[in-house]
């Protein structure tokens, strides 16, 4: 038990650590002189909608005429996009739905996304965001499983959703053909008023990526302190009222942290409903973006278009790619700053630990492989099997503490937690400069013939070989070894590649133990939305 000296003192820390926050909001731009009775409606919307839903009502009052969102259908205001949400909110009111019930949302990033998030929340919902890369099956068991009590889909999802009729109603929020039960019809007919207060908070749950098996809810409670935002600005330079380039889903906690951020910061959100590589160098130019918010495949695939397709477009604006979502790798992490300059971010995290760490360019530029230094007001430490912490420079479990970790898993279990610290699933290392290097995921090891391999060491070091376009590494029994590695390669276009080629590769840079029995050579390796490779399917 505390004592009331111990007490004291936690809470002076942590009321310091607030104000460091609010310096940094500051530095931001975040902060700036605004008439008493604006600052008193802002404090009236948090007081009534929780942070969340008052991110839209106060955004509107911030920024009211400028740019929120430019998506295929053009752009609207923040205070369009306050009133928008207050009409669909308002729709689903007089239609039934009640503070703490749940609303599913299936949709790609566009404004019709943003309206359905920001209405459950002056709903006081629990919103849960489904991904628009699972399969029929999936679709359907998660968003039965999470409790759906109004559907907010893209009308191409439609026939994978027919036989679900939540008692709220099907409500489209990207339709090819008009309709009474669009959000822009909300938007129409209904009221832009402000919805009752709910009576309780809302709260967000994301699905873990089920990269090894069935997608997990993790809800998360809303954030009671600015250390997330502090723990981002302790490391990257994002400024109020630029423009940010986001294809990363928003669905996927990275995209919709950076929405959400966005719309904090009065930052433009520009979106397209799917990524293609060209037309984002292009809108990145054309909209003078400074920042873009992406996962390692979307950096992949627009490098491989070639310096021709950056030529001619003027990206001097852009201070910030912000990568995160599946490993970046040490090659992708050259070639970005290559073609880039110093503007490259990689942070370090899951949708159940939220974030740990974030590598600078000056990190990268130095370790390309590493995840970078710990984010201010994060704890990272790497325990053993025992639950102590190991010394400098050896792999071990890495634990993470901060503020918006998840609350478990809504069908029950969660994370392991020693002292307070949440298991990240993965090993890793530091080294001297404090940077955290990723090793592989705890569950990955194997244990082939007596000795401990992480495929992720493999993987890393066939990534870097010319000719190796991606890989992945995964562990598969052995009668006579007990375990196995087995390695998918995708060749680079134009080289040539053999299975004896790969092997000998590794075993002329690691310990004979870690070269793979098997490869297998595939056109491209199964992916998810945000670029995590489906091990369960490689297995």
């Amino acid at each position: 038990m505390k004592t009331p000296l111990s007490l004291l003192q936690t809470v002076v820390r942590r009321a310091l650590d607030e104000a460091q926050y609010g310096l940094m909001a500051v530095g931001a731009g975040l902060v700036s002189p605004m008439p008493p009775h604006k600052v008193a409606l802002m404090a009236a919307h948090l007081q009534r909608y929780g942070p969340l839903g008052a991110l839209a009502p106060i955004a509107a009052l911030r920024y009211g005429d400028r740019t929120a969102i430019l998506d295929e259908l053009g752009s609207i205001t923040f205070e369009q996009l306050n009133k928008h949400s207050n009409s669909v909110a308002n729709a689903w009111r007089e239609r039934g739905l009640q503070p703490g019930q749940g609303v599913a949302i299936l949709a790609r990033n566009h404004r019709g996304f943003h309206y359905a998030v920001f209405a459950a929340a002056k709903c006081g919902a629990r919103i849960v965001l489904l991904n628009t890369e699972f399969a029929g099956p999936q679709i359907r068991e998660v968003a039965q499983r999470e409790g759906t009590d109004l559907l907010v889909f893209d009308d191409e999802y439609a026939e994978l959703l027919a036989d679900i009729e939540p008692q709220h109603g099907r409500w489209r929020a990207w339709a090819d053909t008009p309709g009474l039960d669009t959000l822009e019809a909300c938007v129409a007919l209904q009221s832009p008023s402000h919805p009752p207060k709910p009576s309780v908070a809302p709260k967000i749950i994301l699905l873990t990526s089920g990269t090894t098996g069935t997608p997990k809810g993790a809800p998360r409670a809303e954030p009671k302190s600015l250390a997330a935002l502090g723990a981002i600005l302790s490391k990257v330079p994002f400024k109020a009222q630029e423009v940010t380039e986001c294809p990363a889903p928003l669905f996927h906690t990275l995209g919709f942290a950076h929405a959400m951020l966005a719309a904090g910061f009065g930052s433009t959100l520009v979106v397209r409903r799917k990524f293609d590589p060209k037309l984002t160098l292009q809108s990145l130019a054309r909209n003078r973006a400074t920042a873009m918010i992406v996962v390692p495949v979307m950096l992949q695939r627009m490098l491989d278009l070639g310096d021709e397709a950056r030529d001619g477009l003027d990206l001097s604006s852009l201070r910030i790619i912000f990568v995160a979502g599946s490993q970046l790798g040490a090659p992708l992490a050259d070639r970005t700053l290559a073609a880039f300059g110093p503007v490259l971010y990689n942070l370090y995290g899951s949708t159940e630990v939220a974030y740990a760490t974030i590598a600078t360019p000056a990190d990268l530029a130095a370790e390309p492989g590493c995840v970078g230094g710990v984010v201010s007001g994060a704890v990272v430490k790497i325990l053993d099997e025992s639950g102590e912490e190991v010394p400098q420079g050896e792999v071990g479990r890495i634990f993470v503490g901060n503020t918006i970790q998840f609350e478990g898993y809504t069908g029950g279990g969660g994370k392991e937690i020693i002292d307070g610290l949440m298991s990240s699933g993965d090993v890793g290392h530091f080294d001297p400069a404090g940077r955290l290097f990723i090793d592989g995921r705890d569950d990955d090891m194997i244990v082939s013939g007596g000795e401990n391999v992480f495929p992720g060491e493999v993987e890393e070091l066939l990534s870097d070989h010319v000719a190796v376009e991606e890989c992945s590494v995964v562990g598969v029994d052995d009668e006579k070894y007990g375990q196995r590695l087995k390695a998918f390669v995708v060749v680079r276009a134009g080289a040539e590649l053999s299975e004896d080629d790969v092997k000998e590769h590794v075993r002329a840079h690691l310990a004979r133990f870690k070269t793979p029995r098997e490869v297998v050579f595939l056109d491209e390796l199964p992916r998810n939305a945000t670029g995590k490779v489906l091990k369960r399917e490689l297995r």
